[in-house]
């Protein structure tokens, strides 16, 4: 038994630091957008990206072998391209950009999770704050290009499951909706747009939702879809049928969660849904790795904030006066948590 063991896995999860930066490092370059449609030598992007000849062709072709670029040929005239998968989802001409999170984990959260065995030693955040310096959401406010930067990041992130949402929950028992915590509106705009008799608010601090204005005019829904300027740990939220909460409910330690449950069990009539929508852990804790990580990510943004299961949800609602719970799946490790009032 023993000689079938292989340390192969060990060796890979290991070391996945290094894919983890050479991908990371090709979109902080602009790699994949400055490749576009086109195909270059490596000389090319070298010079392209300004990198030095080192770079070429070891960055080129790793990105080769972890199946992130195509090349046609081989040697110095060899021609490398995008795939499929980046030029969809990394070209940031795309549509369907996801790269900007990526660009803040890296430019972020990589060098902080180096300091992952200390905040599992004390508790504590390892962000801006153990330097002495503001934290992440008050760096963001006070700066913003870059909170519309980051705004934008978590939009490419969660399209895919917002939009699996407005698809596959059932809004023909409802007419209103809240997204709370809403930031540019993209949940409520795809709401709007998929589901005609829907009428959203998207409620945030002013400066987001200064931003949401914006994105919903451009997508001609400002006739359907409102904002309204809110602080939602300490004001109440408006009422509606149904109250959503996109990648909000994992940023807060349990007392504000209960808060937060709480609130929105307050703004919603009878029948009405409370709906959460983040990387829902199953219930046993052995699948969702990303949803787990993501808890350990809020403990090195935060400290005590955390990721949850579907049961933790359920009984945190139910506690509040909710009458029934389900998890739908939507896109990868996400699933939206529902609970009806």
């Amino acid at each position: 038994m023993s000689e079938a063991l292989s340390p192969a896995r060990i060796m890979e999860v290991g070391m996945a630091f290094w894919p983890a930066k050479t991908l990371l490092s090709a979109v902080e370059l602009g790699l994949f957008t400055t490749l576009g449609a086109n195909a270059m030598t490596g000389a090319e992007l070298k010079r392209a990206l300004n990198l030095h000849s080192r770079a070429n062709p070891d960055f080129f072709d790793t990105l080769v072998a972890l199946r992130f670029l195509d090349r046609d040929g081989d040697g110095a005239d060899a021609r490398y391209r995008n795939t499929a998968e980046t030029a969809r989802f990394l070209d940031r001409f795309s549509p369907h950009y996801v790269g900007g999170f990526l660009e803040l984990a890296n430019a972020r959260l990589y060098p902080f999770w180096g300091d992952l065995t200390e905040a599992l030693r004390t508790g504590k955040a390892q962000n801006e704050t153990k330097h002495g310096r503001a934290g992440m959401f008050e760096e963001l406010y006070s700066k913003p290009e870059r909170l519309e930067q980051f705004m934008e990041a978590m939009a490419g992130i969660s399209a895919a499951n917002f939009r699996a949402f407005a698809q596959r929950f059932d809004f023909s028992r409802y007419k209103t909706l809240c997204d709370v915590g809403g930031a540019n509106g993209l949940l409520s705009i795809l709401v709007a747009q998929t589901h005609p008799h829907m009428r959203c608010i998207s409620t945030d601090l002013p400066a987001p939702t200064a931003i949401a204005a914006q994105k919903i005019q451009a997508a001609r829904l400002d006739d359907r879809v409102s904002v309204q300027s809110l602080d939602f740990c300490n004001d109440p939220l408006p009422r509606a049928d149904v109250i959503t909460m996109g990648m909000i409910l994992h940023d807060w330690n349990l007392e504000k969660k209960m808060h937060l449950v709480k609130a929105a069990y307050n703004a919603l009539p009878a029948g009405g849904a409370f709906v959460v929508i983040e990387n829902i852990i199953d219930d046993a804790r052995r699948e969702n790795a990303f949803g787990l990580m993501m808890s350990l990510n809020m403990l090195i943004e935060f400290g005590d904030a955390f990721d949850f299961t579907g049961a933790d949800f359920d009984r945190w609602c139910r506690q509040v006066g909710f009458r029934e719970t389900e998890i739908v799946h939507l896109a990868g490790p996400a699933s939206a948590a529902i609970a009806y009032k």
